[in-house]
């Protein structure tokens, strides 16, 4: 058996897929709908809509198999997310790359695979359309074409849900993004004793850079902000564009003090790509640090709130002309 290898573009595909908050939801008719009609139009037992997962390929919709996910080292999925087209195996058994695959010897006994890779909008590839027969059967370029077809919709309903949690302009979450993934993230840090701390930004200024050097300029230094954040944090932090010139992030198991160095540390990349970027203008911003306290915070809402009033509180120290500039 030959595992499948992981992508070049790994951990920016998982954090894709993580932002679309979707990966252990209920059945939606509207994935069963296309399953559906896969397994109607190529008359197969079994039709998926699988997303590769870190360790595991999990359901969002599955026709014709009752478990909701497999290992992803085992997976067929797993293999077709590698390449850019349908990804088809006429007889598994015979292929020395799955004849000894468990799901091949053992349930559901695998012989024929067709599986086309799901993308989102930045082109990740987030899993796959695929349809399973425990015969093995030929799949010509109509069939292909067909499956094409199939998996656009899916994509469509995929980046109907990325639209609706992603910031447009900057490619990180956006508020109701960032309430979806950081809610879970406050929950997991309560159940397991662990530290979080929210940090609210608002830029400085920033009225100002749109009024002489124009919208565009503004733009690109939201843009600028967002990207230096995704560089600043870990993996496990959920950050955001909260609105405006407002961005949010959440730091698991750190305490105040350790998130005010990482905001530190924030401050003076910004400041040395500025100085080289050289725009004319300097990218700084005001803060708010607020340490989670499950006993008075109660959600991620209202630790936003101690988040943006204490941000405000400091921006007013420091004499800044208004809230948006």
């Amino acid at each position: 058996m030959k595992i499948p290898q992981i992508p070049p573009d790994e951990p920016a595909r998982l954090a894709t897929l993580r932002s679309l908050n979707i990966l252990d939801t209920p059945v939606e008719e509207r994935f069963d709908r296309l399953t559906r009609m896969a397994k109607r139009v190529f008359d197969v037992p079994i039709a998926l809509v699988t997303l590769v997962d870190k360790e595991r390929q999990w359901f969002k919709s599955s026709i014709g198999l009752d478990i909701a996910e497999t290992p992803r080292d085992i997976s067929f999925c797993g293999h077709a997310i590698l390449g850019d087209d349908v990804f088809v195996i006429e007889d598994a058994s015979q292929d020395v790359r799955f004849a000894d695959n468990p799901l091949v010897v053992g349930d559901p006994g695998i012989r024929f695979y067709a599986g086309c890779p799901l993308r989102a909008l930045d082109g990740s590839k987030l899993g796959t359309l695929c349809i399973i027969d425990r015969e093995t059967r030929t799949f010509g370029d109509d069939d292909a074409e067909t499956l094409r077809d199939l998996a656009s919709m899916i994509e469509r309903e995929l980046a109907a849900i990325q639209l609706a949690t992603v910031d447009e302009l900057t490619g990180i979450a956006n508020r109701r993004g960032f309430m979806s993934l950081a809610q879970p993230t406050l929950n997991l840090c309560t159940r397991e004793r662990l530290p979080a701390s929210l940090v609210f930004f608002d830029l400085n200024d920033f009225k100002p850079i749109n009024d002489q050097f124009g919208h565009a300029e503004g733009d690109w230094a939201l843009r600028c902000f967002a990207d230096q954040m995704e560089k600043a944090f870990r993996d496990a932090d959920v950050f955001a564009r909260i609105g405006g010139d407002e961005f949010a992030v959440l730091l698991t198991n750190l305490k105040q003090e350790q998130a005010a160095k990482m905001i530190s540390r924030l401050e003076h990349t910004i400041a040395r790509f500025c100085q080289k970027a050289d725009r004319g203008y300097d990218i700084t911003f005001a803060f708010g640090v607020v340490e989670y306290d499950p006993d008075v915070h109660h959600g991620i809402e209202a630790l936003l709130a101690d988040g943006d009033a204490l941000m405000y509180e400091r921006k007013k120290q420091n004499r800044s002309p208004d809230r948006e500039g």
